[in-house]
């Protein structure tokens, strides 16, 4: 609100302009502070970056108008900082930016994808027998994809694939406990005691493997549709469990893994991963 004198209405600002002057910075006593004085709120600045909100438009978040709400409302954080300056610059190659607590892939250069992967594709991104491998799907998406985890030969579905080596690393890593959900096709009836004894754990040559979940999907005649949830990623570990406990795998295909599902992707084809899905990747792995 402003005094404009003597019989002179009262007038006042914008909201967007209220909203400007409440995320400056506040005015310093130069007699305390030096010009060139920056308190925490400046921090992430970078005098040759990109504005942020252009940032976050282009990383899909949202119009860049709505990104300056964003802004404006406190919900941005820059390096663990909130930035509520309009007009901020940084450096999404190198800063780390969340938007409401979930992390935003800003780097131009980290790409993110789905595969579901068919039986007879080899989990690799070359094979000396000359088998089909992972490189004659996404060779030209992007150089030096990495695959996060594996699947056999004989196993189908969901395989995630970038060049954020960083969340690869964290995704596989059993600490994290990522979970991944598996369909296997089995002969049945299924006794009752499966789950527990599942969950419960198996003695493979290896060590003790546990499931985190087990339920039936489907029971029809003399074969049975389960589905297994588990956090490691030991080889053929599904197969040799069930077949340990006496359910020989007929199919088996992975549908999910951590906040990722297939859902209807073909088997052979690749889907880049959405904003929402990477974010959620991120906080799987505390990144």
């Amino acid at each position: 609100m402003q005094t404009l004198g003597a019989g002179k209405r009262q007038t006042y600002g914008s909201p967007q302009r209220d909203r400007v002057k409440a995320a400056r910075q506040p005015l310093r006593d130069r007699d305390f502070y030096p010009d060139d004085y920056t308190d925490e709120r400046d921090t992430t600045e970078v005098p040759d970056g990109v504005r942020l909100q252009k940032v976050l438009a282009q990383a899909g978040v949202a119009s860049r108008r709505a990104c300056e709400e964003m802004i404006g409302e406190g919900r941005v954080t820059v390096n663990g900082q909130v930035v509520r300056r309009f007009g901020a610059k940084v450096d999404p190659a190198t800063q780390i930016i969340h938007v409401d607590g979930k992390r935003i892939p800003t780097a131009p250069d980290l790409v993110y994808y789905a595969m579901n992967k068919p039986i007879g594709v080899v989990s690799t991104m070359s094979d000396p027998q000359g088998r089909p491998c992972l490189a004659d799907y996404v060779e030209e998406l992007a150089p030096r994809l990495f695959h996060v985890g594996r699947l056999d030969t004989e196993t189908e579905g969901l395989l995630l694939l970038t060049n954020d080596g960083e969340l690869a690393n964290r995704l596989t890593h059993p600490s994290y406990g990522v979970q991944k959900k598996y369909w296997a096709k089995v002969p049945g009836p299924i006794p009752r005691d499966l789950g527990r004894r599942l969950k419960q754990g198996i003695e493979l040559e290896d060590g003790l493997a546990r499931a985190d979940s087990f339920s039936i999907v489907q029971e029809h005649g003399q074969q049975a549709l389960v589905e297994v949830v588990l956090h490691e990623g030991r080889k053929h570990v599904v197969r040799r469990m069930l077949e340990e406990s006496g359910h020989r795998v007929i199919d088996l295909a992975r549908i999910e893994f951590g906040p990722v599902k297939l859902g209807r992707t073909k088997p052979g084809t690749v889907r880049a991963l959405s904003l929402h899905e990477v974010g959620e990747l991120y906080a799987a792995v505390k990144l």
